[in-house]
């Protein structure tokens, strides 16, 4: 009886420690609805992704937006105490307090800013910065009050700032490198530029075409992000309608960027590159592609940080486009959704194992509900993104 009482007491013991393991993993995903729905539905709604949940795929919070904000991205500051929304519609910046429960959405005034698209945070939580598509600027905002501090902006023949989406730091050698993507208001008018800033001064100093192909090549640059610890320093960037990964390698003797094509997704029948990740150890870059769908996974360990190497590429869903990951590394989340683009807007949250590099299952909450992913972001508690 003694023996039986003993192991039923770690059998019980056992159980718990793995619910506890396995309780949950909280991911905040913006949506709407569908185009022509009415009346028209914005909001994020937190849900658990951890497949081992009883929970999984649950919506556990749904904190509503106003129905014209058209909220497109999440960041986070360095201590992960607020989150920012940016916004391609009314207001281009709102804020959530991630210390105070229930969540509140705070709408930031940025009248200088007309679509909201990327952020990037200085370690020292004193700034950060946002790139504005609408007005082809970049805001400078005051980490503590996010009141706005600077406006960077600059329409030379050889120099300028326009579209700008994606925005890379790289604080050891005071560079921000943003891209010129798409004119907002019908995605036409691609750029083919990157433009290199001084971090500390705002002072605009060069622009660089990515592209091979005559101008206007129309190649559209969409991200830029530096791999973290990099040396020399060196950034991804994608371009959304020629379909490459460029690399920008510092060189310090010159104070200039390198800038060279590695990677051409046409040779795998992919278009559309969109997000670039990493992982912890940062020898692995993740890169999503929208038409068809799927998670490109390179190493870029060792000399391949100068020419990643592709180890799988993964089939999801139409429009993959973000990307978050447990904190195990064991699971990458996939939202599956470009702009409600057709052909690009499915709807769904791919779950893929990173060990078996295959996918596992889907997340079709939303998808069920009409309802159409924008972003997914870890909560604070599973947050291990240190490239964003």
């Amino acid at each position: 009886m003694i023996q039986k009482t003993i192991v039923k007491t770690l059998c019980s013991l056992l159980l718990l420690t793995s619910t506890m393991a396995h309780a949950e993993i909280l991911a905040m995903v913006n949506y709407d609805s569908k185009s022509g729905s009415t009346p028209r539905r914005e909001g994020i709604a937190i849900l658990d992704v951890d497949p081992d949940s009883p929970q999984f795929g649950k919506i556990l919070t749904d904190l509503p937006l106003p129905p014209d904000t058209v909220s497109h991205h999440f960041f986070y500051n360095k201590n992960l105490s607020k989150a920012y929304i940016t916004a391609l519609g009314n207001g281009a910046l709102r804020v959530i307090d991630m210390k105070r429960i229930p969540y509140t959405i705070k709408l930031l005034d940025v009248p200088e800013c007309q679509v909201g698209e990327d952020m990037a945070f200085t370690a020292d939580q004193k700034t950060w910065f946002l790139t504005c598509m609408g007005s082809s600027n970049v805001i400078v905002g005051d980490a503590q009050t996010d009141k706005v501090r600077q406006v960077i902006a600059a329409n030379g023949q050889d120099t300028f700032i326009r579209y700008p989406h994606g925005i890379g730091l790289q604080e050891d050698i005071n560079r921000l490198i943003v891209t010129s993507t798409v004119r907002p208001s019908d995605l036409k008018d691609p750029g083919e530029t990157v433009t290199v800033i001084e971090a500390t001064s705002g002072k605009v100093l060069s622009t660089h075409k990515l592209s091979d192909q005559l101008s206007p090549s129309g190649s559209a640059p969409v991200e830029a992000v530096f791999v973290p610890h990099a040396n020399p320093p060196l950034a991804y960037i994608n371009t959304l309608f020629e379909g490459k990964l460029w690399r920008a390698t510092w060189q310090a003797n010159s104070d200039t960027f390198d800038f060279q094509p590695i990677y051409d997704f046409s040779e795998i029948k992919q278009g559309v590159p969109l997000e670039i990740y990493f992982n912890r150890a940062h020898d692995r870059l993740y890169v999503t592609t929208a038409k068809p769908g799927a998670l490109n996974i390179f190493d870029i360990s060792g000399q391949s940080i100068a020419k990643p190497v592709l180890l799988k590429s993964i089939p999801t869903a139409a429009g993959s486009h973000h990307v978050v990951f447990s904190p195990d590394e064991q699971y990458a989340f996939v939202q599956n959704n470009f702009l409600n683009l057709p052909e690009m807007d499915d709807g769904s949250i791919t779950v893929i194992d990173l060990q078996k590099m295959a996918k596992k299952t889907t997340i079709d909450t939303l998808k069920k509900m009409g309802l159409k992913p924008h972003d997914i972001y870890m909560l604070p508690a599973w947050h291990t993104d240190d490239a964003h």
